[in-house]
């Protein structure tokens, strides 16, 4: 049993000094990211086999090969970087908004039962509507300028981070509140000492479903009355019978997608530095 514990105490020990090593953390992270790889490179050369040997039209399904020279073409014309453009700065300010706005209600909400009581059951009937059903009625009400995209975007945005801070506040240990209000904590003292701390996990996974869910409502939104956007791109291709720039925009949304949550990722890790979490195995 000795010898057991020593075993595991000694591998333990190995894995830590190894993890603080120069370099060691770095080589750990590209490692993982390695990993990360395999399954799309394996789907990648299933996927070409598949087509070049017949069992998929390449009209229906183009060959990877095939939608990298589309890629190519695209990005050297110009068109691509611009559609990225358009759309990369709507999601930003759709986001920004509705993000503002939800952590400014949510606060309220969650810290208020009455606010909570007349207004919760509001939100969560909303936060139902699919995504096209509001389309119809934000083009009546704001036309076919950037009015409504921007704020179809927000409304996507909106509902995951308001949800993310509520709960948070709500999971707070009442505990830590009452040992401030020992402590002679006012209402602002405790709300930026206790409450914005302890629901900042929750808020920032708010904030990374919201910036996912802001992509794909900019991709709703461009599909109506744009001429302009990768979703506007996605439309294009449709019509034209080009199903090699429909996978390309599709791949172009889900790698901006995965920057984009990356970088709330890193803000996340920096923020949440002081927390003792598990970390998988």
């Amino acid at each position: 049993m000795k010898e057991g514990v020593a075993v595991a105490v000694a591998a333990a020990a190995a894995s830590a000094s190894a993890a603080a090593r120069p370099g060691g953390a770095w080589q750990s992270g590209v490692t993982r990211r390695l990993q990360g790889a395999l399954v799309p490179a394996l789907l990648v050369m299933i996927w070409e086999a598949v087509v070049r040997l017949g069992f998929i039209s390449p009209n229906l399904m183009p060959p990877p090969s095939e939608i990298v020279r589309t890629f190519r073409d695209l990005v050297a014309d110009g068109t691509l970087l611009a559609h990225i453009g358009v759309s990369g700065l709507r999601v930003l300010t759709g986001f920004v908004i509705g993000a503002t706005l939800a952590v400014i209600v949510g606060a309220a909400i969650g810290l208020n039962k009455r606010l909570e009581a007349l207004f919760d059951p509001t939100f969560q009937a909303l936060r139902a509507i699919p995504s096209l059903a509001w389309v119809p009625l934000l083009l009546l009400w704001l036309g076919i300028d950037e009015g409504p995209k921007l704020t179809l975007i927000s409304i996507g945005a909106f509902f995951p981070v308001y949800l993310g801070l509520v709960s948070g506040i709500h999971n707070v240990d009442r505990k830590l509140v009452e040992v401030g209000e020992i402590y002679g904590l006012g209402n602002f003292a405790l709300i930026r000492r206790i409450f914005m701390p302890a629901a900042l996990p929750s808020l920032f996974t708010g904030l990374r479903n919201g910036l996912s869910l802001a992509w794909m409502f900019v991709v709703a939104a461009e599909l109506i009355a744009a001429t302009r956007g990768l979703g506007y791109l996605l439309t294009d291709g449709r019509e034209t019978g080009r199903a090699d720039v429909v996978i390309v925009s599709i791949i172009t949304l889900a790698i901006l997608g995965k920057l984009s949550d990356s970088v709330l990722r890193t803000a996340e890790l920096r923020f949440l530095a002081w927390r003792d979490v598990f970390a998988s195995r």
